[in-house]
């Protein structure tokens, strides 16, 4: 005998269908709205990386060069405009005379398409190396038959390894050049210095004709002793190993030595900042405390000298600009 369907059942089941239906029909939506949150999160992550790409860096081309007068030179194939460098001018330079004229006269000859010699500046801290260069750049460059055609490109210790890729570019331009690398030496097992040599000289292209190297460094051998001592004490030649490492400092032309200064000197340098900028103090007080403070710091050079003239001038309510 056939059992009599369950009203209580079906009712139910009709119930319950309708439900389902419902759950569905609400799920659908929500999908279809994470749907469209993502595609707007995809739009957005491709106009960030659009603006990102448009943004960036692009390497130089020697078009690039026109833009200032010096430049930054950075590892990925930039080179980064200076509008104006920090420099001091040329006749506040007191106590390097000797120095001065060689490197104004190897400059000029290099700007003037004459042979000139790359440049090792090296010798006591604080006595101008670095502020020297910059304003042989600047002196050389106002002259009439230079006329704004000589560059000045810094390029920072840690990346002397790209200097392959600075000469390509460099060497397709029309102006002249003087690559600039401040404070250089070589410690532990560093072996960059191996691109510096091949660029100075026995490298297959060689330096070009329009770039000149001036590099300033505390001491006249620019690899430390250690590493030297290392090389002799691993190699089957130690004498070999020992010429390896002295030649690098072979390679610049010209060797500029620069020593401590005399008190005198020390003098002639706080005067000449003092008179340049207009501050003003009685010579025998300026006299007594400028040595008062060269003492406490330890030394006489350029540097204290400045460093002693900020001090007054902040002191007096100088503003150091030049009268």
């Amino acid at each position: 005998m056939s059992k009599k369907p369950n009203k209580k059942a079906s009712r139910a089941a009709t119930k319950a269908r309708p439900g389902k239906a419902i759950k569905t029909a609400t799920k659908r939506p929500a999908a279809s709205a994470d749907a469209e949150t993502q595609a707007r999160i995809a739009l957005a992550l491709e106009s960030i990386a659009a603006n990102l790409n448009a943004s960036a860096a692009r390497p130089s081309t020697p078009d690039s060069l026109k833009k200032a007068d010096a430049f930054v030179w950075q590892p990925s194939g930039h080179l980064v405009p200076v509008p104006k460098v920090s420099r001091v001018d040329l006749g506040l330079l007191k106590g390097i005379d000797r120095m001065r004229d060689i490197l104004i006269e190897n400059t000029e000859r290099f700007a003037t398409g004459l042979p000139a010699n790359n440049a090792l500046l090296w010798g006591a801290r604080g006595m101008g190396k670095s502020s020297l260069v910059k304003a042989a750049h600047a002196n050389v460059n106002a002259m009439p038959k230079v006329r704004g055609r000589l560059k000045l490109i810094e390029i920072h210790r840690e990346d002397i390894e790209s200097l392959p890729l600075l000469m390509s570019l460099l060497r397709e331009s029309d102006f002249h050049f003087i690559v600039f690398c401040d404070d250089l030496s070589f410690d532990g097992n560093d072996a960059s210095y191996k691109s510096l040599k091949a660029v100075l000289e026995g490298g297959i292209e060689g330096r070009p004709d329009n770039v000149i190297l001036y590099a300033t460094s505390n001491r006249r051998h620019l690899l430390a002793r250690d590493m030297i001592e290392n090389e002799r004490s691993t190699s089957i030649n130690p004498g070999e190993a020992v010429e390896e490492k002295v030649s690098l400092s072979d390679r610049f032309g010209l060797w500029l030595g620069f020593h401590k200064c005399s008190q005198d000197e020390y003098l002639e340098m706080v005067r000449g900042y003092c008179k340049h900028f207009g501050v003003k103090m009685p010579d025998d007080q300026l006299e007594r405390e400028a040595l008062e403070w060269s003492t406490t710091r330890g030394s006489r050079s350029g540097r204290v000298a400045w460093q002693f003239t900020q001090e007054i001038a902040g002191r007096m309510g100088v503003k150091l600009a030049a009268k």
